[in-house]
């Protein structure tokens, strides 16, 4: 009888769909050190956090306006009961959602949340289809006051992230709204107007007018459609824009000017006007926060002022910061007037500028203290002992690797992970009542400039012994040093 051969399980390739990244410890402890800096800052605001779910119906996602950008790029999903759901491309709609939902909540809503979404734009160097936002708004309020604080608090989160020179631009939808009118464009054509301006730090100014009459070709060959404006009414537009000045009080004046004679105007610069005073009673001048008429912002459901930021130093990276006030959001799901306003933070892009600038706080561990294994037969040692430092609140790994592993190989282990201090104990220091304390950069250090090994091992550098009863005590004072040394490393460099 001939046996049955089994078949050999099929290996399934280890792989990553379009657009998706992992991020290693080392990425996510540098995003969790950002994170932790924002959300000191937002609760120092009063804020509080929010969780919602990845998914959402469809409906509540697709908005009342068919074709808008996001909308088209959403990820469909379904569940065991065949609804219709997509993943969330933004913060602001959720939240939205949970305001109409939720009538019992305090208001103004004083929200901020850190989470993933998702959009289906075309994957590029830098672009992903999954990324993270971190937001703050508040719900329920028409002052302009909570705008301020919006921007006011976009400048002590980059304060806080070690960033000195940035900018914060607003502008407002309302006065967009006034723009076309000043240059005879129809309302129904507003939406792709503003789609266009939107475009304006990309693409330049020249394609921008471009697109707004007779369009183009790209430098793909792809034809980019033009709306048909006339060039007088382009040149209205143009004038637009290219109003500025680095005091914002000079900005109102001119536009108070420009739209003269214009129905609206006075409403909508009055209140960028108020955002101005308040951001300059808050002690925000001219030098961090602009008015930029040029911002448009590509979302839809904004109704009023409009904010974006950029690093100087690094404008490479584009907005790393944008928002504005949605008045119109909630009542899609309530049917209620509720005001509102926010920002998002673009935490990838913010991220990859803070390492250019030489101001992310990169670490590969978690762990404070390695415990090595100088003598298998100490396990039992090793395991009290780290467990002493982790219930002293000093975070501890024990060496898990093969223990036939030597002490530089084990030593080369923590200094791969970045692990600032090892500890070795063996039969002698037990005896004696010590521990050997070693801290790794000291070593590292002091070692560059060691070249006899008979030295090396006199010296030991780095390396020193303390009483055994007073370990916790040292440890602390030492990952204290190194602590405020790494800090000052940061701000050396970023200075430099």
């Amino acid at each position: 009888m001939s046996k049955v051969r089994k078949k050999k399980p099929q290996r399934v390739k280890a792989r990553l769909s379009r657009g998706l990244h992992d991020l290693m410890s080392q990425q996510q402890l540098a995003r969790e050190w950002m994170f932790q800096r924002i959300r000191g800052v937002y609760e120092r605001y009063g804020f509080v956090p929010l969780s919602t779910p990845a998914v959402e119906y469809l409906d509540v996602l697709l908005g009342s306006e068919p074709g808008d950008e996001a909308t088209k790029q959403i990820f469909t999903v379904s569940n065991p009961e065949g609804e219709e759901l997509g993943l969330r491309f933004d913060l602001t709609v959720p939240l939205a959602r949970v305001v109409a939902q939720y009538r019992e909540l305090e208001r103004p809503f004083r929200r901020y949340q850190v989470a993933q979404v998702w959009r289906g734009d075309k994957p590029d160097k830098g672009r992903f289809r999954e990324f993270t936002q971190f937001d703050l708004d508040s719900v329920g309020t028409k002052s302009e006051l909570a705008d301020a604080e919006i921007l006011a608090a976009g400048c002590d989160t980059f304060e806080a992230l070690g960033i000195e020179r940035y900018s914060i631009r607003y502008s407002s939808r309302k006065l967009l709204e006034v723009l076309l009118t000043y240059a005879g464009v129809s309302a129904d054509l507003g939406k792709d107007v503003f789609r266009v301006l939107d475009k304006l730090d990309k693409a330049g100014l020249d394609k921008v007018k471009l697109e707004l009459t007779t369009g183009y070709k790209d430098e793909s060959g792809d034809t980019i459609r033009g709306l048909g404006l006339a060039v007088a009414q382009v040149a209205k537009i143009e004038e637009f824009l290219t109003l500025r000045s680095e005091v914002r009080q000079e900005v109102v004046d001119r536009l108070r000017t420009l739209f003269d004679r214009v129905d609206g105007a006075g409403a909508a610069i009055a209140t960028v006007e108020k955002i101005s005073d308040h951001l300059h009673a808050l002690g925000y001048g001219d030098d961090k926060v602009q008015i930029d008429l040029s911002i448009a912002r590509g979302l839809a459901y904004y109704t009023g002022p409009i904010f974006e930021a950029v690093l100087l130093d690094a404008p490479q990276f584009g907005s790393v910061f944008g928002g504005g006030r949605y008045d119109g959001l909630v009542k899609r799901f309530s049917g209620e007037d509720v005001p509102a306003v926010g920002a998002s933070i673009g935490v990838d892009r913010l991220l990859a500028a803070l390492r250019h600038l030489g101001k992310l706080h990169s670490r590969r561990s978690t762990a404070q203290v390695l415990v090595t294994i100088l003598d298998p037969a100490l396990e039992s040692e090793y395991v009290a002992l780290t467990w002493e430092l982790r219930r002293a609140g000093i975070a501890a790994e024990i060496y898990l690797g093969n223990p036939k592993r030597g002490l530089g190989k084990q030593l080369k282990y923590g200094d791969a992970l970045e692990i600032p201090v090892a500890l070795i104990l063996g039969e002698d220091e037990i005896a004696k009542g010590i521990v050997q304390i070693k801290d790794m950069d000291a070593g590292r250090r002091s070692s560059e400039a060691i070249v006899d090994r008979e030295e090396w091992l006199a010296r030991r550098p780095g390396q020193r012994e303390v009483p055994r009863e007073q370990l916790i005590e040292e440890l602390r004072q030492l990952l204290d040093t190194i602590d405020r040394d790494a800090a000052g490393m940061i701000t050396a460099t970023s200075a430099s």
